[in-house]
């Protein structure tokens, strides 16, 4: 199958990086930045990554197509060796390169979105209209889930800098 990244749209793109750290790193910051769970898109061998900003064109090429098995949902997920998509804050549409196995089928997915305000759920749709909801835990990365009753040390220091100023 031909590349959908030509160098036409790596010419538009505001940012591309190549190899892996630097595209793990890019990748992850990206679902961060726009409110979707870090382990998401658990591509491996990256070998490029870009991302253009007007249209929200993102895409990830990695070396061999990946399947990866989400445990906390028991679901299995390949991702081709390119995986393009538009992303935009708490969504990501025309999503392509990612398929979850059903059943026996596999299944194109080509949208994931997360409610706002956070619900705690990310929903998953495909082409055909069919859609799948599930727990956004599922799809963080292990020790980076966010857990919202122990406060990290920033937060730590906020509060007790914002209580020193309060006191004077």
């Amino acid at each position: 199958m031909p590349s959908m990244i030509t160098d036409e749209i790596r010419a538009k793109a505001d940012e591309v990086y190549y190899g892996d750290e630097m595209c793990q790193e890019k990748s992850k910051f990206l679902l961060k930045e726009i409110g979707l769970p870090t382990g998401l898109l658990p591509l491996k061998d990256m070998e490029e990554c870009g991302y253009v900003k007007e249209t929200g064109f993102v895409w990830m090429k990695q070396k061999n197509q990946t399947d990866h098995k989400f445990k906390q949902i028991n679901r299995l997920v390949s991702y081709a060796t390119e995986v393009t998509a538009y992303v935009e804050q708490n969504r990501i549409k025309k999503l392509t390169g990612v398929k979850t196995k059903e059943l026996l089928i596999w299944i194109t997915l080509s949208n994931i979105w997360v409610d706002d305000p956070p619900t705690g759920k990310i929903n998953f749709g495909t082409p055909a209209g069919l859609s799948r909801t599930f727990p956004v835990s599922a799809f963080e990365i292990e020790g980076e889930a966010k857990d919202e009753k122990e406060p990290n040390e920033v937060q730590v220091a906020v509060a007790e800098a914002e209580r020193q100023v309060k006191e004077v």
